[in-house]
């Protein structure tokens, strides 16, 4: 008769518990490691936000804005037309929020250059769907927009 250790059933046997505690070892080590970064702490401040957000889109409504962007050569121009009584801001921010990670979220300021168009460099991001938001003072603009992008110039409006 053979020891235990060399029959095969055995450790047929013993192979699916100790693939399952492996398997759930792993699924620990990733919850721990990794930062989902979808839950936010302050979400109920961030629900109190709504009304202001929504306010700021109406402002945009009120001044007339539209805005045109145009991406080409690692830069980023936004061409911005508002009623006659609207005088335009020097600067204004657009943000790049990522559709599911706010890890990969961007930031950029746009200078005027001249009475009606903003400049800046284009920031990396990575190829996925992005929410932009153009931003000043009381107003603000959005779009979603795939990067990287097929079309050198599209329209953002509310």
């Amino acid at each position: 008769m053979k020891p235990w250790y060399q029959e095969p059933f055995v450790w047929l046997i013993i192979l699916f518990p100790a693939s399952a505690v492996i398997g759930g070892m792993f699924t620990i080590f990733l919850a721990i490691d990794s930062n989902d970064g979808l839950v936010v702490d302050d979400y109920y401040k961030q629900g109190l936000e709504i009304n202001r957000t929504l306010e700021r889109d109406k402002a945009a409504l009120e001044h007339g804005l539209q805005a045109t962007l145009n991406v080409k050569n690692k830069f980023i121009q936004i061409t911005l037309n508002a009623n006659d009584n609207y005088t335009l801001p020097s600067e204004i921010t657009l943000q790049f929020s990522y559709s599911t990670r706010s890890g990969f979220d961007k930031q950029i300021v746009l200078k005027r250059i001249n009475d009606s168009t903003y400049q800046s460099d284009l920031p990396e991001l990575i190829t996925g769907k992005f929410f932009m938001r153009l931003m000043a003072d009381d107003w603000r603009l959005s779009k979603s927009a795939y990067f990287p992008i097929e079309q050198e110039t599209f329209n953002i409006d509310n």
